[in-house]
């Protein structure tokens, strides 16, 4: 067995417990976001960041990234069945954020 699969909540961390992966699995929980758009909602990544973050998340099988044939490139990003099933998770995250804010 794996270490990362030993303890259930170490391998979940390890896919979702960085800084800006739950923020961009979040905004992607209404539906799939073209790259740029995705990226503005995020306050503070970088281009370089931006790009690391979705690509493990895509490694991951989190979430899907389609590009489409034109020019200028079109990329969209959407959750992947797998990270759909996160939003429990995610939401909650939200909502504990939220009344912790009002405190």
């Amino acid at each position: 067995m794996n270490k990362a699969h030993h303890c259930p909540l170490n391998y979940t961390m390890n896919l979702i417990g960085t800084k800006w992966k739950p923020l961009i699995l979040f905004h992607l929980l209404e539906g799939g976001l073209r790259s740029g758009v995705l990226q503005k909602k995020i306050l503070g990544i970088s281009n370089k960041m931006f790009t690391q973050t979705v690509r493990q998340l895509e490694e991951d099988g989190l979430i899907t990234r389609k590009i489409y044939p034109v020019v200028p490139p079109k990329v969209e990003y959407q959750l992947s069945t797998r990270g759909q099933s996160l939003e429990a998770i995610l939401r909650a995250l939200d909502q504990w954020g939220l009344e912790d804010c009002k405190s």
